[in-house]
């Protein structure tokens, strides 16, 4: 690891944990109160996490992680805690789990008196990918999950409900507990529609297909964060069809044909429930 900028005043760092876009440092500052050093990798998406990062300053630590510090691709961030939602999920139950997150999601969306980032990506522009999937189906002949979700994404894209920035990934394992109560982490910082930032809930945990695919849990989840987000159950099923077969997509383009189908399967099943609503 590089040399840590001196203003920072952290020391004894701890690599935690590395993904395909970063490494994960735990540090300690002046006061002996740990902090995390998130070193980005030069990798395609880098924007992803530069906006979210825009996001998080814009947030001011509010239903978010605060962001202490930036020296070129590294953020010094507030340690949000070990607990992640999706163990609470398994020691508590996913009903608990999908209050906090609606919880959390509602203090995400409150009102800022800061201006929003300017830079945030547009949610139209996020969904190039299922625009993309969509027109090779409908060009070969194909109208199934790709063609159905394009259009539910144009309508919401066009008549949108409220346009504000979003979090952008909130799953369970970007939500933690600690000090602070439960926080967001790892923001991609997008400018949209806020049923957008309930939709990656129906999808996850990724190891828990009994729950993604169980019809009363999605019914359940779908009303959830209808009343948080003051929409019908059925808009917020839009939402989640729409980003599901987005996901699916880009699982499509990376030739991960293992992922791309668990991704359909569960929008599949979003669809067979929305279909009853």
């Amino acid at each position: 690891m590089q040399a840590l900028p001196e203003r920072w005043q952290v020391s004894a760092p701890e690599l935690i944990a590395e993904t395909f876009s970063s490494r994960i440092w735990k540090v300690t500052r002046e006061d002996g109160s740990p902090a995390i050093v998130k070193d980005l990798k030069p990798f395609d998406d880098v924007a992803d996490e530069l906006r979210g990062e825009h996001f998080l300053a814009w947030r001011r630590g509010e239903g978010a992680v605060r962001l202490l510090g930036r020296d070129g691709n590294r953020m010094l961030l507030e340690y949000a805690g070990d607990r992640l939602l999706s163990q609470h999920l398994a020691e508590r139950g996913d009903d608990a789990a999908t209050a906090i997150a609606a919880e959390l999601l509602a203090r995400l969306l409150s009102p800022s008196q800061h201006p929003a980032p300017p830079d945030l990506q547009p949610l139209r522009e996020r969904y190039a990918s299922l625009f993309r999937a969509a027109k090779a189906d409908r060009d070969a002949g194909r109208h199934g999950l790709y063609v159905d979700a394009a259009d539910i994404a144009e309508r919401l894209l066009s008549n949108p409900h409220d346009v504000r920035p979003l979090h952008g990934d909130l799953h369970h394992d970007n939500i933690l507990f600690g000090p602070r109560g439960w926080l967001a982490i790892d923001p991609k910082g997008v400018l949209g529609a806020p049923g957008f930032d309930a939709a990656n809930m129906f999808y996850n945990p990724l190891d828990r297909d009994d729950l993604c695919l169980d019809p009363p849990r999605i019914a359940h989840m779908a009303e959830v964060f209808g009343k948080t987000l003051g929409q019908s159950p059925r808009a917020i099923l839009d939402h989640a069809l729409a980003y599901g077969c987005l996901s699916a997509a880009w699982h499509r383009e990376d030739k991960n044909a293992v992922d791309e189908n668990r991704e359909l399967a569960v929008a599949e099943a979003v669809r067979m429930v929305r279909a009853k609503l």
